[in-house]
């Protein structure tokens, strides 16, 4: 048997392998449940609490945006559009991507302004930095509360421009609404799981900091 017949084998074992293997999904088992989130994905509290620290956004307001745009999905992407009496989707409706659903030129403006050269969007720990910096500037620049999370939302999904015009569609308006009552729910909830996803958070920085 030669060196070709033997990689062509073995490509052939690999798919076969890799077709059984279950895809992974960062969508938790329990979105709706911020607690039950952090007991899965103990980093993902790490990554939220230390973007908290650094721009002032609380963990919850950070999580309900993630919900509300994303689902908790680090592939998202938005719809295509479909062509005039075809059926056939044509290109996306935007360039969102990722947990956050970050467009191209924001992330891009976000990189520049945070040195974050390698940063990218279906990085749950870019992405909490990122709304971390985002609502952070709309404080600045609108004047938003980073606790207000119906206006940070609206600002967010329509950006500063679009929310200095004023927001008039109800739809949009109303999916605000939506995340600022997931974020009241997640709040209530991280009350009752805080303490133990602090003594968490301490040990993974004594890990770190031994590894260093």
């Amino acid at each position: 048997m030669n060196k070709i017949s033997i990689k062509f084998i073995l490509l052939l074992f690999f798919l076969n392998s890799c077709a059984g293997m279950p895809k992974y999904s960062s969508i938790p088992v329990n979105p709706n449940d911020v607690c039950d989130i952090f007991s899965q994905k103990t980093h993902w509290y790490f990554h939220s609490k230390k973007s908290e620290e650094k721009w002032g956004t609380p963990v919850h307001v950070q999580m309900a945006i993630i919900h509300g745009e994303s689902g908790f999905n680090f592939i998202a992407r938005p719809g295509r559009k479909t062509l005039l009496n075809n059926n056939k989707p044509y290109k996306r409706l935007s360039s969102a991507f990722g947990y956050a659903q970050v467009l191209d030129g924001t992330w891009k403006m976000y990189k520049k302004e945070t040195g974050k050269k390698i940063a990218i969007r279906n990085s749950f720990k870019d992405s909490t930095d990122f709304i971390g910096w985002y609502t952070s500037k709309s404080n600045s620049i609108l004047k938003i509360s980073q606790k207000d999370v119906y206006n940070q939302y609206l600002a967010y999904h329509q950006g500063w421009g679009g929310y200095k015009k004023g927001v008039k569609k109800q739809a949009i308006k109303n999916y605000a609404q939506r995340v600022s009552k997931q974020a009241t729910k997640y709040k209530s909830q991280l009350n009752d799981c805080r303490t133990n996803l602090e003594e968490k958070v301490k040990k993974i920085k004594t890990d770190n900091e031994k590894k260093t």
